[in-house]
């Protein structure tokens, strides 16, 4: 069996080293082959972000440009359908294969809200959960929706497991918490206050350059 691959979506409208060191950390503890960070382009659960595909897929790009374990890819950003989660696994199953191991990496925000996404329980039939948590703080079932708790005890999992199946368990892992959100960067944006230290220079460069988020 390969090694895994994460996936790793979301708009990244900015992104900023939150997103990247969740990314980083995920493929140290779970023994990554790589991450593919997949920009989103008209997300189904959520409004359409307000920055066009094509510049936030350009920010990602300077963002992860010189890591090799990171890997772009543009198809959910191409799209103008609205695509869920379970579109990009589907997809990503027709490209890679049945038994290769995918590991969709998602934080634990995410994991309360998972019994609202769209056929959720037959996203455990595409990939493998990782849960990012604070360190030292492990998910929790009873702070769960009773359906997500009886899943995670059914699914749970360590990251050894990962690469012995394609898809169907969740793990956690820890990673270094930092208290940065692309809305509060994109509020600081649009007032005049400072954004840097929490994101990439080449991403801010990028982002006044095209006047991005200025009075959004």
């Amino acid at each position: 069996m390969r090694r895994p691959i994460g996936v790793y979506g979301g708009t990244f409208d900015p992104v900023h080293y939150a997103h990247l060191r969740l990314a980083e950390e995920a493929a140290d503890a779970l023994g990554l082959e790589h991450v593919r960070w997949v920009p989103s382009g008209n997300p189904g659960h959520r409004t359409r972000p307000r920055t066009p595909a094509a510049h936030r897929v350009e920010m990602v790009r300077r963002a992860i440009v010189g890591n090799p374990r990171f890997e772009l890819d543009v198809a959910d950003a191409q799209s103008c359908e609205p695509l869920f989660s379970i579109d990009t696994l589907e997809r990503l199953r027709a490209e890679l294969g049945h038994d290769r191991p995918l590991v969709f990496l998602v934080g634990a925000d995410q994991l309360l809200a998972l019994d609202t996404w769209r056929r959720w329980r037959e996203l455990f039939l595409l990939a493998h959960f990782a849960v990012a948590s604070r360190a030292g703080v492990a998910i929790a079932p009873e702070t769960l929706p009773p359906a997500v708790a009886e899943e995670v005890a059914r699914r749970a999992g360590e990251p050894a497991s990962l690469a012995a199946s394609p898809a169907g368990r969740i793990v956690d892992f820890s990673m270094t918490p930092l208290q940065i959100s692309a809305s509060a960067v994109r509020t600081a944006l649009a007032t005049g206050r400072s954004v840097r230290y929490l994101l990439p220079a080449e991403v801010l460069a990028y982002i006044e350059a095209n006047a991005l988020y200025a009075g959004a």
